[in-house]
């Protein structure tokens, strides 16, 4: 079930990417980096050559080389999430194709365009998937050139972005880069949200009823540290634990209703490993 998950969210995921890439991008000729940018460029040189069709065979290429190149260290998840992308773009092109831009406002296709995207490709890497394209470029850049990861994927999207402005004019290929800067941004931001968790310290009259909630109400664990006042050096019992968005709401308003002296401080923690939350795998 935890396996059948995971691909239902890549899914779901490449959905919103290859919406963002179809219905924004690519109308706008936005060759904002990645097999799809250079899909764009490519596909503006030669229209009988789609651009779902072009990152199908891209992707399968590159798969090919890097398998050749530094081995089998593409995982399923990639290899679905990579071939998945290709082909819901066909589908998009094929069964629910867009004839001109939504709008005439370049920017504000620009920034939906990154945004859908962006939200679809955060979902994709959080399930340890990657789709594909500069990523591979990139690794076999780090192997043979000795560039790191970053760089490597930076230069390729560059060079993909040079394509757009040599091919689109100065103005879609400095709003390409712009989409390349933006893409990073808002991947990392989704991320970090989707992991994101509450660490909460609690220091109250009430904590055998407030640890006793946590427990049974809430079916989390529970950490007790000692504490000692500065100012009355009296010796108090501080909680710790660690819960979702939803489930802090619960306890707050809990705490609320029986101890509304309760000293709480709250800190967001961007990746929690264990049980009740992440495994290693």
């Amino acid at each position: 079930m935890k396996k059948i998950k995971e691909y239902i969210l890549i899914t779901i995921g490449l959905v919103f990417v290859a919406a963002g890439i179809e219905y924004f991008l690519v109308p706008n000729d936005l060759a904002a980096g990645g097999v799809s940018g250079l899909a764009i460029v490519i596909n503006y040189y030669f229209p009988s050559i789609s651009v779902g069709t072009f990152m199908l065979a891209a992707n399968i290429i590159l798969f090919i080389v890097a398998f050749i190149l530094i081995g089998p260290s593409f995982g399923a998840k990639t290899i679905y999430a990579s071939l998945g992308l290709s082909g819901i773009i066909w589908v998009m092109e094929k069964f629910f194709p867009i004839a001109k831009p939504l709008t005439n406002n370049l920017l504000l296709e620009l920034i939906y365009g990154i945004l859908i995207s962006g939200v679809g490709m955060g979902i994709v890497f959080n399930q340890n998937a990657s789709t594909g394209g500069t990523d591979i470029i990139a690794k076999i850049l780090n192997k043979f050139f000795h560039f790191n990861i970053g760089k490597a994927l930076l230069i390729s999207d560059l060079v993909v972005t040079l394509g757009a402005l040599i091919t689109f004019g100065a103005e879609k290929g400095m709003y390409a880069l712009l989409g390349v800067i933006l893409n990073g941004a808002v991947i990392d931001e989704v991320i970090q949200g989707i992991n994101t968790v509450k660490e909460v310290k609690i220091i109250s009259s009430k904590n055998e009823e407030i640890k006793k909630f946590i427990l049974d109400e809430l079916g989390r664990g529970v950490t007790i540290y000692y504490a000692r006042g500065g100012f009355t050096n009296e010796e108090k019992d501080m909680l710790v634990v660690l819960l979702s968005r939803r489930e802090f709401i619960k306890l707050r308003e809990f705490i609320k209703d029986i101890d509304e002296r309760a000293f709480i401080t709250v800190s967001n923690v961007h990746e929690v490993f264990g049980e009740g939350f992440k495994s290693f795998d």
